[in-house]
């Protein structure tokens, strides 16, 4: 029997979140925070079999994205904010804390989250998005990652990323999808999907306001204490935007944490080998 998938907007830090929930209201709570340029669907491989182990499962739409709200300005889209959004998912579900999931940018909201608010974290899995400062780091001291990011430079201008991600129905971000992933991963219907997520109005210009909120102190507000909430992290070797010297590198930012590679595997990991990803994700929440 397929587990029912509810669809909600629940108000959170001033601004309302289009979430999919399921899962025993009294399970323990999981929430799934995607990146760059997902919305909910990118994690439908992990919420049937999260909810069917017991957990009560929170995706949102995260802040600009899909049927979320989408407020003006680049300061709404601060690292706090996003931060704070999180945490208000949490205050509204009744719970004083959750098991927080994150890929690509949701990882980045995922570690800063723990980082500064513990307290609210049970354990943390950062999928293919590595601990800031090690993040920085590397891009110190390895300049490969400096090309590899190069796109983040590009998202920093006004108005000509927006044409040129929405061009062609989208064309660019399409492609953006299916080079960086393995073969037919991402299907026709998938895009689909994605393309009526990007055509929400206003959607592109918030989703880039993450990238462009950098400047306000964005991930740099890291005080450089050890995380020591437990935490998993899990990796694709065929990430075409970070190195796995980034998630190596971030083991040194947690007092308990572990690192697992994925090899026949991208960037998109969570969509590509979801039975081993469903597997690490539910083992590690399990651990006593």
């Amino acid at each position: 029997m397929k587990t029912k998938m509810n669809f909600q907007f629940t108000e959170t830090n001033g601004i309302t979140l289009h979430t999919a929930v399921a899962g025993p209201e009294d399970g323990p709570l999981v929430i799934l925070l995607h990146g760059f340029p997902e919305f909910w669907y990118g994690w439908r491989n992990q919420i049937e079999p999260l909810a069917r182990a017991g957990y009560r499962v929170i995706v949102p739409d995260q802040r600009g994205y899909n049927l979320s709200d989408k407020p003006m300005g680049i300061k709404n889209y601060t690292i706090d904010k996003l931060r704070d959004d999180i945490i208000g998912l949490i205050h509204a579900s009744g719970r004083e804390k959750a098991s927080i999931i994150g890929h690509d940018w949701g990882g980045a909201v995922a570690w800063y989250l723990t980082a500064t608010k513990p307290e609210l974290v049970e354990r943390l899995i950062a999928i293919n998005i590595p601990h800031p400062e090690a993040m920085k780091k590397i891009m110190l001291r390895y300049p490969p990652q400096w090309l590899k990011s190069s796109y983040m430079a590009f998202f920093q201008l006004p108005q000509l990323p927006e044409a040129v991600l929405a061009g062609n129905n989208y064309g660019p971000m399409k492609q953006a999808l299916l080079k960086t992933s393995k073969r037919e991963v991402f299907s026709d219907s998938d895009l689909k999907k994605y393309e009526e997520a990007w055509s929400q109005e206003s959607s592109i210009t918030a989703m880039l306001n993450w990238y462009r909120a950098i400047r306000y102190g964005g991930l740099s507000a890291f005080d450089g204490e050890k995380i020591d909430v437990p935490v998993k992290i899990i990796w694709g070797m065929g990430d075409q935007f970070l190195s796995m010297k980034s998630a190596k590198a971030s083991l040194e930012y947690c007092e308990n944490g572990e690192l697992i590679f994925a090899g026949e595997a991208t960037h998109w990991v969570n969509h590509e080998q979801p039975l081993l990803i469903n597997k690490q994700i539910i083992e590690f929440l399990s651990k006593d």
